[in-house]
C-alpha cells in the first residue's frame, strides 16, 4: 500500500479510500465485512461513509452503513488503526431541522453518527454538499465547536465549488475557524469538469480531491466487454460509445483492464490524494488496488487526453483567455 496526507493535514491515509455507501443496503453485512476485512489486509486505512447511506436511493433505512461500519469497527477492534471520514446534510428524519448545516442540525447529527459508527471522534468530518441558506461563520463556529471537543479532528467539504471553497477558507482563516483540509467531488477521466476551478482552488489552498465515482457510473469499467451489456451502462453511453471502445482499445493496448486504468489515471493527478471505490464485489476492490502498481507515462496521459479531454484547462483560459 502507498500513503499520502491527508490533504493539508498531517494525517498519512491510503491512496485508495474504501467507499461504504453499498454496504447495507445493496450488499450484506458478511460481504461487506470480508470486503472491509480484505480492505484492510492490504493496507486500506482510510474509510468513507456519511449519515445518510442507506437511506433513499439506497434503501429505506438512513444510517445503517454508519451502523455497519461501526459493528465491523467494533468486532474487529481495529478504531485505532484507521481514519475514518463520514458526512453531513443530507436528510435524516421528516423534521425541518433533520437536514442541511445548521448548527442544530450539525450538532445533532454528530452525535447520532458517533453512536452508530461506536466511537467518541470522527477522523474527518465532511459537508456533503454546500449550504446556501446558512451562514459561513454559523457552519464553521459549529465544526470548530466540535474540533474543540475533540468529536472530530479534520474538517472536509464535499460537492463545494471552487469559490465555495474560498469563502470557507477564507472566513476561516480571518477568524481562526475550523479549515477544510479536504474537498470530495465527483471526477474521472469521464468527468473533468472540477478541473476547471475546483480542482485548483483544492490546490491553492493545500487541500486533498478525494474523487467519487472514479469509474464514472461503469463507463471506465470495460462496459462493452461485459457479457450483460444489454442490460448494463452500454445502453446509457449514447454519444461516448465511441470514446468508450477507443479507451478499452488503448487499456488493451497496454494490457491493463480499463477499471484499473482509470483509478490509475486519477492517481496520477497531483491533487488527488485518494479515489473513493465504493466495491459491490471483492474484485471491483481487487481492481482498485491493482492501479497502484500502474505506471502512466508522458505519452499515456496525452493519449487518455485525446480520448477523454477536459474541459481545456482551468478558468478563464478554458473559455477565455
Amino acid at each position: 500500500m502507498k500513503y499520502t496526507r491527508l490533504g493539508r493535514a498531517g494525517a498519512q491515509v491510503s491512496r485508495i479510500a474504501l467507499g461504504t455507501m453499498n454496504m447495507g443496503p445493496v450488499i450484506g453485512e458478511e460481504e461487506s465485512f470480508a470486503i472491509l476485512d480484505a480492505a484492510r489486509e492490504s493496507g486500506v486505512n482510510f474509510i468513507d461513509t456519511a449519515d445518510v447511506y442507506g437511506g433513499p436511493p439506497w434503501g429505506s433505512e438512513p444510517g445503517q452503513t454508519e451502523a455497519l461500519v461501526g459493528r465491523w469497527i467494533s468486532a474487529r477492534g481495529v478504531r485505532d488503526e484507521i481514519v475514518l471520514a463520514t458526512k453531513v446534510y443530507e436528510a435524516m428524519g421528516a423534521g425541518p431541522n433533520d437536514r442541511g448545516l445548521s448548527s442544530l442540525h450539525i450538532r445533532r447529527a454528530v452525535e447520532a453518527s458517533l453512536q452508530r459508527l461506536q466511537t467518541d471522534r470522527i477522523d474527518l468530518y465532511q459537508m456533503h454538499h454546500i449550504d446556501r441558506r446558512v451562514p459561513v461563520d454559523e457552519v464553521l463556529d459549529a465544526f470548530t465547536r466540535l474540533r474543540d471537543q475533540g468529536k472530530i479532528l479534520y474538517l472536509g467539504s464535499s460537492n463545494f465549488a471552487g469559490w465555495n471553497i474560498a469563502q470557507y477558507q477564507e472566513v476561516a482563516a480571518a477568524t481562526r475557524r475550523a479549515p477544510l483540509v479536504t474537498e470530495q467531488s465527483v471526477y474521472s477521466l469521464a468527468n473533468r469538469m472540477v478541473e476547471l476551478e475546483v480542482a485548483p482552488a483544492a490546490a491553492a489552498y493545500g487541500m486533498g480531491l478525494l474523487p467519487w465515482s472514479p469509474l464514472a457510473g461503469g463507463q471506465l469499467a470495460g462496459v462493452l466487454r461485459k457479457a450483460d451489456t444489454s442490460r448494463s451502462d452500454a445502453s446509457r453511453l449514447g454519444g461516448r460509445r465511441e470514446r468508450v471502445e477507443r479507451y478499452e482499445r488503448f487499456a488493451d493496448e497496454r494490457g491493463v483492464d480499463p477499471a484499473v486504468l482509470g483509478i490509475a489515471w486519477l492517481l496520477h493527478q497531483p491533487v488527488v490524494t485518494a479515489p473513493i471505490v465504493g466495491p459491490r464485489r471483492m474484485q471491483h476492490l481487487t481492481s482498485a488496488l491493482a492501479a497502484l502498481d500502474v505506471q502512466l507515462d508522458a505519452a499515456d496521459l496525452a493519449a487518455l487526453d485525446e480520448i477523454w479531454p477536459g474541459p481545456g484547462g482551468q478558468a478563464p483560459e478554458a473559455y477565455a483567455w
